[in-house]
């Protein structure tokens, strides 16, 4: 080790040892003017005195420390490194003054020249990392626990990886959270739910994290249900469950909200009422109509004196209504709305709600209490003008609502059951906060203003035989329309029919139409004018494809889904999806390759969005059936897109099917061009994957 520093000078690689301790490593220069010597070990045992035994001859020999030159440079002196024992004790003073810089450095030389502290030390050197904010420090703690021997990595406390793992989602680094707290999965150390709560709620808050938190989830679940764990430790609450959901719908992944639903089923949890919003929310975005309508029954036991949240799941079913163009049910929600009573019921016993067709006998069914709203949830209901809202805890229909039901019922030539509609709103009582007494009368102007003059005359004659008198202003604003408009005609109808109700109009009241401000309702009119028709042809075919496919009416769905194409209607991801795990539940992947092409084309088209439920359910369908080649297809269209992929998720999945496929067998060793390709696709993914 010993290297020459200057020339014509003799060195030797010297032990020097204190009385107690190991001291250090280093070349000493030997004056020339002293016989050589080699291969020597010194001992001191004083300021002055050294202790030299030769190697060769056995025997010590005496040499004064004046011998020793002490004239040479000092760059000419060169230690080649500090002991092992002032290593340690260099990273202890370090730790213990947490000074983290110098504490890497003698870290990262210790581990050059010994390999990894001892587990005490080693443990106080992460939990100093853990605690400090810095994402560079965070992220070499996890670096070292991932790179740790199995061995080594035994002798981790869980403290010390919880911590960590909180430090990271504090941090907003939600990858390394997963992989430290899959680490925790593995050793069967998961966190208990009061603990776990908090780093799910810091990785939900971006999309990434929310995805990576709810696969991790999942993996809990899974082994909750599969092994003989501390099941009432590791078994997560419906609050976990629920900040998932939440965080999984505001970000889309709608399908991964599918799968956590029915394992809150699988796992006995019972669902409260931000469960049920939550729920509603995501079946709008699904476009699952009668998945939505299951809970309506229990909503409606509570709805009365829980309006102030249960507004948003009418909202969200009055939103599926018209987005199946069924204005008929918008009416009737209306009318189920309005009869709501604020009268409190109890005891209350959960309700058994069907995932899938409720004829299934061995379908899931999740247990809700849509009266229990737990105080401190994370969850956070939000209030947003749509179709319906909630004034004094009771449910209110918007202006929104009445603008696109007008739309519907005149595009259908349906206005005399629009009429009914509003005749039936204005008899019901108890509802006076909705100012619905002068609903008619509204709805009349806003046909006038924009023009719809015979449809408010209609509305107008319907009010009439039904007995409801709209007010003179009504009258009086059809008979100008119909003035400034030279329908000289249509007014003098209107002013006989006036002089039979007996409402006497004056001259005053005949003023021009003012064409400046306008009410809210007329504006939303407008806009529901200028959208045009409605096509629920997708959502319809989507409907009927979900039922066959959890039904394992495989053919049904298949026949659904080529009337799509002949039809020329546009699959989304939903269609995918459900087709994909429908043959996914029948370990069908070849029929999966098949349906992956015409994805393809639709996406190279760009007819199709993907997102990346589509992607993972397609590689883990792949890998499960050992198409490779597909595997890296989608990978590549991931790439692409900039999605994501949860590596750790593939990675086991491979290893439970094809652990050792392929691992020592090289592309050129392949007996056919086939399997030459195939090797090659496998390698390329354990590659990706981080597998080898």
């Amino acid at each position: 080790m010993a290297r020459s520093l200057v020339k014509k000078s003799i060195f030797d690689l010297c032990l020097i040892c204190t009385s107690s301790s190991l001291s250090y490593m280093a070349p000493i220069y030997i004056q020339t003017d002293i016989t050589p010597f080699r291969g020597k070990e010194f001992f001191i045992y004083n300021s002055s005195k050294v202790l030299i035994y030769d190697i060769f001859c056995k025997k010590p020999l005496n040499f004064h420390l004046r011998y020793l030159c002490n004239s040479v440079a000092p760059r000419s002196l060169c230690w080649e490194g500090s002991s092992h024992d002032i290593l340690l004790k260099n990273l202890e003073t370090y730790l213990r003054n947490h000074q983290v810089d110098e504490a890497w450095e003698a870290y990262t030389d210790f581990k050059k020249l010994y390999g990894l502290p001892d587990d005490r030390l080693l443990s106080r050197f992460l939990t100093e990392l853990s605690y400090t904010r810095e994402p560079k420090w965070l992220q070499r703690a996890c670096d070292i626990i991932l790179l740790l021997p199995k061995k080594k990595s035994n002798s981790l406390y869980f403290d010390q990886l919880y911590n960590l793992s909180l430090s990271l989602a504090r941090a907003q680094m939600p990858i390394p959270v997963s992989m430290i707290l899959r680490i925790m999965i593995e050793k069967d150390n998961i966190p208990p739910t009061n603990l776990l709560g908090p780093v799910m709620l810091h990785m939900v808050k971006k999309e990434i994290g929310t995805y990576l938190a709810s696969n991790v989830l999942i993996q809990i679940c899974d082994l909750f249900q599969h092994s003989g764990s501390n099941r009432c430790t590791i078994k997560p609450d419906t609050a976990i469950f629920n900040l998932v959901l939440d965080s999984c719908t505001r970000y889309n992944l709608s399908f991964k909200v599918q799968q956590i639903i029915e394992l809150m089923s699988q796992m006995g949890l019972v669902g409260d009422a931000y469960t049920i919003i939550t729920i509603a929310r995501i079946h709008v975005v699904n476009s699952q109509r009668d998945e939505l309508k299951k809970f309506k029954n229990c909503v409606d036991q509570v709805a009365g004196y829980l309006g102030h949240h249960y507004f948003q799941f009418y909202d969200n079913l009055m939103s599926l209504h018209f987005k199946f163009n069924d204005i008929d049910s918008v009416s009737q929600l209306i009318f189920d709305m309005i009869s709501l009573t604020g009268t409190q019921k109890g005891p209350h016993k959960p309700f058994l709600i069907p995932l899938g067709s409720p004829n299934l006998k061995k379908g899931l069914k999740l247990q809700v209490l849509p009266h229990f709203l737990p105080e401190n949830s994370p969850v956070k209901i939000e209030r947003n003008e749509g179709f319906v809202t909630h004034k004094n805890r009771k449910l209110v229909f918007t202006n929104k609502t009445l603008a696109k039901l007008i739309v519907g019922y005149k595009r259908a030539g349906r206005i005399s059951e629009l009429s009914k509609v509003l005749c039936r709103i204005q008899t019901e009582n108890g509802r006076a906060e909705m100012n619905i007494n002068g609903l008619s009368a509204d709805v009349i102007d806003a046909c006038i203003h924009v023009g719809w003059l015979e449809t408010a005359h209609d509305i107008l004659d319907d009010m009439e035989q039904a007995c409801i008198l709209p007010n003179t202003d009504s009258y009086a604003s059809l008979l100008t329309a119909y003035y400034e408009g030279k329908k000289h005609r249509e007014a003098e109808s209107l002013l006989k029919q006036i002089r039979k109700t007996g409402i006497t109009i004056s001259d005053d009241m005949l003023k021009p139409t003012v064409s400046g401000k306008s009410s809210d309702l007329v504006t939303c009119l407008i806009q529901e004018m200028e959208k045009g028709d409605i096509n629920c042809s997708v959502y319809e075919f989507n409907s009927s494809i979900y039922f066959f496919m959890k039904a394992g009416m495989i053919d049904d769905a298949l026949k659904t889904y080529k009337s799509m194409q002949r039809m020329n209607i546009h699959p989304n991801v939903a269609t995918y999806m459900y087709l994909v795990m429908g043959y996914s539940s029948l370990e069908m992947y070849r029929d999966i390759t098949i349906l992956w092409g015409d994805i393809k084309r639709r996406f190279g088209d760009g007819n199709l969005m993907m997102n990346v439920d589509l992607y993972e359910v397609l590689i883990l369908n792949f890998l499960k059936g050992g198409y490779f080649e597909r595997v890296m297809e989608v990978v590549g269209c991931m790439k692409k897109d900039g999605i994501y992929g949860d590596k750790w998720l593939y990675k086991n999945e491979f290893l439970k099917f094809h652990k050792d496929l392929y691992r020592k067998l090289k592309v050129s060793d392949g007996r056919t061009e086939a399997q030459s390709k195939r090797v090659e696709h496998v390698k390329a993914f354990r590659k990706w994957a981080d597998i080898d």
